[in-house]
């Protein structure tokens, strides 16, 4: 079957594997619909991703159709239903794992990153991590996993109806940590610097917008909020920059979630973690939770005015034959992406 390998120098192949045949106990052979590439799968291309095999068969955000189960799986599992993928593992021995977040095992291996993902056209999961997906299409379930990250940094940072809510970095992740906060009915800005990422951000109902690049940053934020500062930032960058106006521009007492990886060392004024009492985050992948939250959330917009939106959040569908030029392109245009998908379907 066919499949595509990507190695960290810019290479990028389509190779033929051996496809699997009957499921084992315990597990579910899955039809690939639909496959994300994600921010973790341009940086491997662009030799940046230092966690990932190399070369590596990538993929991790999944549109897909159950085609066999194996014995033991449980009866509510059936041939033909949509799902979508939990594509973490956790080892059950650890300190997150005996906490219960197993979202941050210490030995988690994701899908496409320390272990061959799922960009190919069939793929044998344990059915614990095949997540029924409702009334979605297989299109659709590809944007499940990248929301999940936003929904979950929103819990980390226990948002309520009274915060206000700097999203620094509206991509997929962040867009996804934008529709969670305005779902608990928080007051949002919206942060990044481009103008058609925060027109979408304002359609999933940011109340306002920052251009990071091109606005006084500070001002604005002091205006939008009474001179106070944000409640909450959620980091979803990565960068040194957007990891020091997190802290810098977060109110006194409040709290910060990083989700994104910072590629150098950053130096902060530590006076600020003392003097603001700063409760400051890291968040990590997604629990089950928030994939059936997430999952709901898209299951009630599919005919509303919002599904324009998120149509929007797909910037391209490619062929498996088209990814090595559309990651090229990417990597040249690195702030006009928001979700690839390739397409298995046959």
């Amino acid at each position: 079957m066919k499949a595509i390998q990507i190695s960290h120098s810019q290479e990028l192949n389509i190779i033929e594997i051996e496809k699997p045949q009957t499921p084992g106990r315990g597990e579910i052979l899955l039809k690939l619909h639909y496959v994300g590439f994600c921010g973790s799968d341009i940086n491997t291309f662009m030799g940046r991703n230092s966690m990932a095999l190399n070369p590596v068969i990538p993929g991790h955000e999944v549109g897909a159709t159950i085609e066999a189960v194996g014995d033991g799986v449980p009866e509510g599992l059936l041939p033909g239903m949509v799902v979508t993928c939990n594509p973490y593992t956790n080892c059950g021995k650890c300190a997150s794992c005996r906490n219960q977040r197993v979202n941050a095992c210490q030995h988690n291996e994701t899908l496409g990153v320390q272990r061959h993902g799922a960009m190919m056209e069939y793929i044998v999961l344990p059915w614990e991590k095949v997540i029924p997906a409702g009334l979605l299409t297989p299109k659709v379930c590809a944007l499940v996993e990248p929301m999940s990250v936003g929904f979950h940094a929103v819990s980390r940072a226990q948002v309520t109806d009274t915060d206000v809510v700097m999203v620094i970095g509206c991509g997929m992740v962040g867009m996804g940590a934008v529709v969670r906060s305005v779902m608990r009915g928080a007051t949002v800005v919206a942060a990044d610097i481009d103008d058609d990422k925060l027109a979408l951000a304002r359609q999933m109902g940011a109340s306002y917008t920052v251009n990071t690049r091109t606005d006084d940053v500070h001002q604005r934020l002091l205006e939008m909020t009474s001179g106070f500062g944000p409640d909450v930032v959620i980091e979803a960058v990565g960068s040194t920059p957007t990891y020091q106006m997190a802290v810098d521009e977060v109110a006194f007492t409040g709290r910060v979630v990083c989700i994104g990886y910072a590629k150098a060392e950053v130096s902060f004024q530590t006076k600020y973690f003392v003097q603001k009492e700063l409760d400051i985050r890291g968040s990590r992948n997604a629990q089950p939770s928030d994939f059936r939250a997430v999952i709901h959330y898209l299951e009630r917009q599919q005919d509303t005015d919002k599904k324009e939106a998120l149509d929007r959040l797909i910037t391209k569908v490619i062929k498996p034959e088209e990814a090595l030029d559309t990651m090229r392109w990417w990597s040249e245009n690195p702030g006009k992406v928001f979700r690839i998908l390739v397409e298995f379907s046959a």
